[in-house]
């Protein structure tokens, strides 16, 4: 039998396999005439599959629960998961070999209506894109993986604050918000590093903090020195809670960008600034107070000399030396009064 969902274009299709058991499977299209085909199709490789040994189509949710079991490792996991939320009802019941190019334009055209920017909608191709390339490359669940078309992302500027609209946001946050803003700005930490802090992780007497390599991003283990902002945060903290550092009521922060946040930031007058952008708010002040980008490299942890590079024209002043090699000289009319330019070398 074949139907429609309430929120699907494509016609799906129900019917009852061999052993009895009830099926019901997206045929991937929205033409009735290629649906009954999907159905005469699937009708006849459950019955090859029941009698002569066949090895099952595979559909998106068995590469779904496979692909999360093996990538469980992965920092980004919690975003990985976010992503594969919202793609559910586009790919739910499809099986992975009528998965191609029109699913996904579909899929990436209705993230885009969504309101999703370009950058949004290519991390979700590309948690798609990587679970159909391990269905064909390391699974052989399909002949061949299709193509997937991302979306042109601009080049965007680097969001910072200046201290003055630091200190606006920061006054409007809620205290635990407020100070776990304030150690990103002074460590340079991630949100998950933030939120997730324990009091084993730091060394009050040494001032010094880790992140060990299952917490890190790069998964590599990071040292945090502590300056005089990030002590005083840190004392403020102490005995609220027995392992984590940032409470809320007594329970562990899970998210620092949240509706909070946002409020805190309308309030202050301050847009389009995510809670990442304190990050890159540490860098740009580290850059502009003068620290070497090795340094600030090892700091932030970054694995690639390319990433500190995006904050170097923030201080061009190691520059000016070599801008002036080419400056055309003054020399001064003999009574010292009105200079002029001379072009003689």
């Amino acid at each position: 039998m074949l139907y429609k969902r309430p929120n699907s274009s494509y016609w799906w299709v129900r019917l009852t396999d061999p052993k009895g058991r009830d099926l019901r499977r997206s045929t991937g299209t929205a033409d009735r005439a290629a649906a009954e085909e999907y159905a005469a199709r699937l009708t006849t490789d459950l019955w090859r599959q029941a009698r002569m040994g066949d090895q099952p189509r595979r559909t998106w949710e068995d590469a779904v629960v496979r692909w999360v079991g093996e990538t469980a490792h992965k920092a980004s996991k919690e975003d990985d998961l976010s992503h594969l939320r919202w793609i559910d009802p586009h790919l739910r019941g499809m099986d992975l070999e009528t998965i191609g190019r029109d699913a996904l334009d579909a899929m990436a055209k209705a993230r885009r209506e969504g309101g999703a920017s370009n950058a949004t909608c290519n991390r979700t191709l590309a948690v798609v894109r990587a679970i159909l390339r391990r269905a064909e490359r390391d699974w052989g669940w399909i002949a061949k993986a299709p193509a997937v078309r991302m979306l042109k992302e601009p080049r965007g500027r680097i969001r910072w604050l200046t201290r003055d609209e630091a200190d606006r946001l920061i006054g409007e946050l809620p205290e635990h918000l407020a100070d776990m803003a304030r150690l990103t700005l002074a460590t340079g930490l991630r949100e998950a590093n933030i939120t997730g802090l324990r009091w084993d992780q730091i060394d009050l007497e040494r001032r010094v903090a880790w992140v060990h390599p299952d917490e890190s991003k790069t998964r590599r283990a990071i040292g945090v020195p502590l300056n005089v902002d990030a002590m005083l945060v840190l004392r403020r903290w102490q005995g609220r809670h027995l392992s984590r550092v940032f409470v809320y009521r007594g329970e562990p922060v899970a998210k620092a960008g949240g509706a909070a946040w946002r409020k805190a930031m309308t309030r202050a007058g301050i847009e389009h600034f995510r809670w990442h952008d304190l990050r890159h708010t540490w860098a740009s002040w580290h850059v502009q107070a003068g620290t070497p980008l090795q340094a600030l490299q090892e700091l932030g942890g970054w694995t690639s000399f390319a990433m500190v590079l995006r904050y170097s024209h923030l201080a061009p002043e190691h520059l000016a030396g070599h801008a002036d090699r080419i400056a055309t000289p003054i020399v001064a009319i003999a009574d010292g009064t009105v200079p002029h330019i001379s072009r003689h070398t």
